[in-house]
């Protein structure tokens, strides 16, 4: 029997968010024969113990990904955020990637990423809206 009833959540549960991750990777794994998928996740905690600075994505099949680069606001501009791709990148490599990836918004960081040696390979207009742009970027390690 196939269940049909659709249920919208606006605040999922993560472990159930979580288990949807596990199973499309389980499929990837499976059709792909790569099973090397492993978080990456970089922190700058301040002396409290407070995140004041982060990145985390993942590797798989010779990929890295940058899913979130963050740094507070009074930080930026101090060299963290290239600091904490540039140890991304050499992880990335310490686990055989040869690639990075990763997106952005016009309105974020486009000319960091750039200048750090990567190249727009695609655009998406008008997302979030039509004053900006998503933007996705690859860089060969």
């Amino acid at each position: 029997m196939i269940p049909r009833e659709l249920v919208v959540e606006e605040e999922p549960r993560l472990e159930e968010v979580a288990a949807l991750d596990e199973q499309l990777h389980r499929y990837n794994v499976s059709a792909t024969g790569h099973d090397d998928g492993r978080w990456l996740a970089i922190f700058v905690r301040d002396d409290t113990g407070t995140v004041v600075a982060g990145l985390h994505g993942w590797t798989w099949g010779g990929t890295g990904f940058i899913r979130t680069l963050w740094v507070r606001d009074d930080l930026r501009r101090h060299g963290l955020g290239v600091r904490l791709v540039t140890a991304a990148e050499r992880e990335a490599v310490r686990r055989g990637c040869r690639v990075m990836h990763l997106d952005t918004h016009s309105y974020q960081a486009p000319g960091f990423y750039r200048r750090l040696g990567y190249e727009a390979i695609g655009t998406l207009p008008g997302w979030p809206d039509e004053g900006s742009t998503r933007v996705f970027f690859r860089k060969a390690l």
